[in-house]
């Protein structure tokens, strides 16, 4: 996916400013396609410069006012076009698994920690997503919008889950290595 993109249906979801956007980012695209207020902006203007968004007209013009764009016909079918395009599904890179298998030839000191962080930030995570498919998606609520976007939700959901269930099993794993000390005890030795 790629940020333009990303604008471009968050603008046909609505008008926005940038700064709208930039909020509306951090609470729902921003699950899984991040993007910084700098990063928005310009994107913001290369869009507009390409003629797939334009400015609203302001309703007084005011100095310093925000301005806030819209997606035009040829933005439409540009995010048409995409959408339709076929695309190969990428490999998953993750550097704690990269650095499990470094374990495997340097040691394991220090991960069974990072572990229990990484698990409990998913569980955060999952938590979250699911008091948002509780508020945004109650049962009845089946127009054909929602029920994309409750499936964009729903891999959420399903990737926390995996990687809380394959953290469990991780951790678990960590404590019958042979001859690995705890993080707690290598501290102590320290």
């Amino acid at each position: 996916m790629s940020l333009p993109h990303a604008i471009l249906t968050a603008l046909l979801e609505k008008p926005s400013s940038g700064l709208e956007l930039t909020r509306r980012f951090d609470k729902s695209i921003g699950y899984f396609w991040s993007a910084t207020h700098q990063q928005i902006y310009r994107e913001l203007g290369k869009l507009e410069a390409e003629g797939l968004i334009r400015a609203l007209p302001a309703e007084q013009p005011a100095r310093g006012q925000k301005k806030s764009y819209e997606v035009l016909p040829a933005g439409r079918a540009e995010l048409a076009r995409w959408t339709a395009a076929s695309q190969p599904p990428r490999p998953h890179r993750d550097p704690l698994l990269l650095r499990l298998r470094a374990a495997a030839v340097v040691g394991t000191d220090g991960l069974a920690a990072d572990l229990r962080r990484h698990r409990e930030l998913h569980a955060r995570q999952l938590a979250e997503y699911r008091e948002i498919e509780q508020r945004d998606f109650p049962p009845g609520r089946d127009e054909a919008e929602d029920r994309l976007r409750h499936l964009v939700l729903r891999a959420g959901i399903d990737l926390e889950t995996f990687w809380t269930r394959w953290l469990d099993h991780a951790l678990a794993e960590f404590e019958r290595l042979p001859g690995r000390t705890t993080d707690a005890h290598a501290a102590e030795a320290e």
